[in-house]
């Protein structure tokens, strides 16, 4: 692994399956996520300070004002941002630091000059794609065309990044990104 712990911002399309990605990643010890604050509600199964920070758009807008984000973005008609004290903390500790955030995050920390490893991911096909976005259950048809079609637009912005990442096999796609950013992955395997 480089000396120095790195920041990887892993964007890409709604359903693309970053999260699953970054999951992967974190089962090594040496990466921490970097939590994101939003404005959305609570999905099932989430915790607040665990999952995301759920904030009303009033804190947000008041830690807005104060400086309290790196990269902030309205997606979906919600707030969401990374608190500038969670990612220091974690590259302060000494590990890589993983931040899944939209595209205008992105663009967000370059217009910022922060140091990062970009990494696009994508589902293998606009099929695949939409059999994720359907599988996950947690949008009605209407929901899934509008994220279909942002995320046509979205991959527009993949060549700017420092990796396109397709999401075919996620171990398979978790050891070519860390190649490519020059790091190491171990991942702690789960004791039967």
């Amino acid at each position: 692994m480089s000396a120095t712990p790195r920041l990887l911002v892993l964007s890409g399309t709604s359903g693309s399956g970053k999260t699953t990605v970054a999951q992967a990643l974190l089962r090594d010890p040496r990466y921490a996520r970097a939590r994101t604050a939003t404005t959305r509600p609570r999905r099932a199964g989430e915790l607040d300070g665990v999952d995301y920070d759920f904030l009303t758009e009033d804190a947000f807008r008041s830690g807005l004002a104060r400086g309290d984000f790196v990269e902030h973005a309205v997606v979906y008609g919600h707030l969401y941002g990374t608190p500038r004290a969670n990612l220091a903390s974690i590259l302060e500790s000494g590990r890589n630091c993983v931040l899944v955030v939209d595209v205008q995050g992105v663009e967000n920390l370059r217009r910022q000059a922060i140091e990062a490893f970009t990494v696009f991911v994508t589902a293998p096909s606009a099929e695949e794609l939409r059999r994720r976005l359907e599988r996950r259950g947690q949008d009605d048809p209407e929901t899934i065309e509008r994220r279909l079609q942002a995320a046509a637009e979205e991959q527009q912005e993949a060549e700017g990044f420092d990796l396109v990442l397709v999401n075919d096999v996620v171990e398979a796609a978790v050891e070519r990104l860390v190649a490519r950013a020059g790091l190491d992955w171990a991942p702690q395997r789960a004791e039967r």
